[in-house]
């Protein structure tokens, strides 16, 4: 018993151990809220799926940095955004531009719903001309055979 607790608060002290550094927020918070609302709006590089704001990925890391060094340097949120869908493409951003390169991101989502819808129409109205087709006895089965059989000898 006694070997059981000495086990656990030696494990317990080195939980402290690998626990990572928290990154220290801007020295100033207007530099860091205005960050965080253009961090919201773009897109991490690594995750896809989480805005650069909620991300902890390295790269995210980084890109709020640089974000914070631009803030700093005295540049307005259209032109931060400018210069990283220029160095990272529309991809970046959560609401890419409405123009032609985009217009697959924009209308794709519908278009396959359309075609979905199509598709699934298609089965129905097919599955039910199946069901409308007579069904044939036994008796008339013979009879069509018999039918098929005769054409066939004549040959």
């Amino acid at each position: 018993m006694k070997f059981l607790v000495i086990l656990l608060l030696t494990l317990q002290c080195a939980m402290g151990v690998h626990a990572n550094e928290a990154t220290p927020l801007a020295d100033d918070p207007v530099v860091e809220q205005r960050l965080i609302t253009i961090a919201e709006e773009l897109r991490c590089l690594v995750c896809q799926n989480e805005s650069l704001a909620g991300s902890r990925a390295d790269l995210a890391n980084d890109l709020r940095r640089e974000v914070r060094g631009l803030i700093k340097s005295g540049k307005s949120d259209p032109e931060i955004r400018e210069y990283l869908v220029s160095r990272y493409g529309d991809f970046v951003l959560y609401r890419p531009p409405f123009k032609p390169t985009t217009w697959l991101l924009w209308f794709g989502p519908l278009l396959l719903l359309i075609g979905a819808i199509w598709l699934l129409l298609t089965a129905i109205k097919r599955n039910q001309k199946q069901k409308d087709l007579p069904v044939l006895d036994a008796a008339k089965r013979a009879k069509a055979q018999a039918l098929l059989q005769e054409t066939d000898s004549s040959k």
